[in-house]
């Protein structure tokens, strides 16, 4: 068929995936690369994503097969575009939904003028601190597990760039954000940020990345449309590959 799409799945292919909300990014990469083994007849195989994904936000997902890994750093390093929902009066320890609310605030006096007023702070250049439910490393132990111990954990604001923030929509106590960000930003921890700023508590209550580098959410595929792909698509071969077969 004319314009078919080839796959050469060891020099290396870049699946654009859209998450689906639920699954790790671990989740999606192992269920791909089962599928590249069976169709390669292989027990191992690399595969691995460029930018994890919290298993509550859905959307863009790079995957990197075979060689195409070398491209990790380099991909997700690109620009992150997300579509983020806030609730303001409330407060979560994750700072989204994967823990119990807290604490609760008023949030009456917020106005659409003084969310447009804060905004402005939170873009450019700035410092933040990563949530404490955070794969971030203290002593050589994951944030989160020490966290869910009840243990203190203090970490230290790291700096970042948002190029873009602007609201969406905006029905108390529902506010919706768009976001483009540089790698490392972590949407909770603004979310926290900007229901301080604006004399309140606030959670993210959904999170999509529709954005990164280049690739957009409207040339991503399911998990399963990457499957078929995987199963049913002509499959080249570097001269490397077929030479070792024939010998």
């Amino acid at each position: 068929m004319s314009g078919e799409r080839h796959l050469d799945l060891i020099s290396g292919e870049v699946l654009a995936i859209d998450k689906p909300l639920g699954w790790t990014s671990f989740d999606a990469v192992k269920r791909l690369r089962g599928a590249i083994q069976r169709r390669l007849h292989l027990k191992r195989f690399k595969v691995g994503h460029a930018g994890t994904l919290d298993p509550l936000a859905t959307g863009v997902l790079i995957v990197c097969t075979g060689r195409a890994t070398r491209r990790i750093e380099e991909l997700q390093a690109g620009t992150k575009e997300y579509v983020a929902t806030l609730q303001l009066g409330a407060t979560t320890p994750s700072f989204d939904l994967e823990t119990e609310i807290d604490a609760t605030y008023p949030y009456d006096h917020v106005t659409l003028e003084a969310v447009e007023a804060i905004l402005p702070r939170f873009r450019g250049s700035i410092m933040q601190a990563p949530p404490i439910f955070s794969a971030v490393k203290i002593d050589g132990k994951r944030a989160y597990k020490l966290a869910r111990k009840g243990a203190e954990v203090e970490l230290k604001p790291k700096p970042l760039v948002i190029t873009e923030l602007e609201i969406v929509s905006f029905e108390p106590p529902r506010l919706e954000l768009r976001v483009a960000c540089s790698k490392g930003t972590y949407i909770r921890a603004l979310a926290r940020d900007i229901g301080q700023a604006l004399g309140t508590g606030a959670h993210l209550t959904a999170l999509r990345r529709t954005r990164v580098g280049e690739i957009g959410i409207g040339s991503c595929l399911s998990i399963d449309e990457a499957v078929d792909l995987i199963n049913n698509a002509p499959l080249d071969f570097p001269d490397y590959f077929i030479q070792q077969e024939h010998n």
